[in-house]
């Protein structure tokens, strides 16, 4: 048995987190807030008609965003209620309820790697820290050869930016290129968050 996510245990103590978390991106979007800056980012590493793994996919934003521009989308999230969210907000992409520290899509009928890999919304800081190598190489084994993988999160939220690429290293990553926000401003050694895109060895 695998150690809970960070974001089960939120939602354990707080049974209202994840309809608050749907809430507000719905409103958010309600207002007309950009809220595809990380999809068109991966829309433009990839060709028309790709497969795109939406890992940690939430209520869908990213992936609904990439399925509307014609790719092949399958989103991966731990919470039931978030995939729900997912598939009445945006219908189409195949969502699927599982803990990315297991993820075996190959057993789930889904044989075909994946062109890209997005991971956003802070998705490894939420993980369990005992399961964010695992989930590395899970995604790393889902990643067709020449994809890449599109990784961001946050300083200050217990993961490392170092040990984070150390990580990537151990799962068979190396780095394409780092940057410190979705909209393609260079990374430095004093930014708040990261963007890696990575590629495997």
């Amino acid at each position: 048995m695998v150690e809970q996510s960070i974001w089960m245990q939120k939602v354990a103590a707080d049974p209202g987190h994840s309809s608050w978390y749907v809430e507000r991106f719905r409103s958010m979007a309600r207002a007309g807030d950009d809220l595809a800056g990380e999809a068109r980012l991966v829309d433009a590493l990839v060709p028309r008609r790709a497969r795109i793994l939406d890992a940690g996919c939430g209520p869908g934003r990213i992936g609904g965003w990439l399925a509307d521009a014609g790719h092949d989308v399958v989103g991966v999230d731990v919470d039931p209620f978030l995939i729900e969210a997912a598939e009445h907000d945006h219908p189409g992409p195949r969502w699927l309820v599982g803990d990315l520290s297991e993820l075996d899509l190959p057993a789930r009928g889904i044989t075909d790697p994946f062109d890209a890999i997005v991971c956003a919304g802070n998705v490894m800081t939420f993980l369990a820290p005992t399961t964010r190598g695992e989930v590395l190489k899970r995604l790393r084994a889902h990643l067709a050869p020449g994809g890449r993988a599109a990784i961001g999160f946050g300083a200050g939220r217990g993961y490392e930016f170092p040990a984070f690429l150390e990580d990537a290293a151990a799962a068979g990553f190396e780095p394409d290129l780092l940057l410190s926000t979705w909209d393609l401003r260079p990374f430095a050694d004093d930014s708040d968050f990261l963007v890696a895109l990575l590629r495997g060895r």
